[in-house]
């Protein structure tokens, strides 16, 4: 099942979940509304485990340095950050992942700031564990993005490449 709120809602509106379990059940108001908060809990979990072990690090200059470093694997960005900020991020972090799924609110508040707009987060299974919640998240929030990894241009194109320009 792909986790998206139109979903959620219309299994709600068709009483499929009574019918799954096969008995009489209530489901609370707001079930999709609950979703998206838990799985935005998760993801802020997984940013705060990550800042607690060291590998999370907020702010437009930290994260520059994380990402010249070689030391990110993953770039968050909060989902109202202005366009510029974005640009020279995601020019720097050329590769990485970025996920923008989260609010400037959120991500501060495991940084125990008002707002953050740039988080970096390095390797391993927390990076790899934040990119699948995000994707969840994403399904529930408009406005979100997923860009995956993208492959690093090579020094020569290929056939396919030179036939596109």
């Amino acid at each position: 099942m792909t986790p998206r709120r139109d979903i959620v809602e219309r299994a709600v509106a068709k009483r499929l979940f009574t019918r799954a379990a096969r008995q009489s059940i209530s489901i609370p108001p707001g079930l999709a509304d609950r979703v998206e908060a838990l799985l935005a809990q998760r993801c802020c979990d997984a940013i705060g485990l990550g800042r607690r072990a060291g590998i999370a690090v907020a702010g437009f200059e930290k994260v520059s340095e994380a990402v010249r470093a070689g030391k990110a694997a993953l770039l968050l960005e909060a989902l109202e950050g202005a366009e510029g900020g974005r640009n020279k991020i995601r020019a720097l972090g050329r590769g990485l992942p970025i996920v923008a799924v989260l609010t400037e609110a959120e991500m501060g508040a495991v940084f125990g700031r008002d707002h953050v707009v740039h988080v970096a987060l390095g390797q391993g299974r927390l990076s790899r564990r934040l990119m699948a919640d995000a994707a969840k998240l994403a399904g529930f929030r408009a406005g979100a993005v997923i860009e995956p990894k993208r492959e690093m241009a090579t020094a020569q194109p290929s056939r396919h490449e030179m036939v596109l320009e």
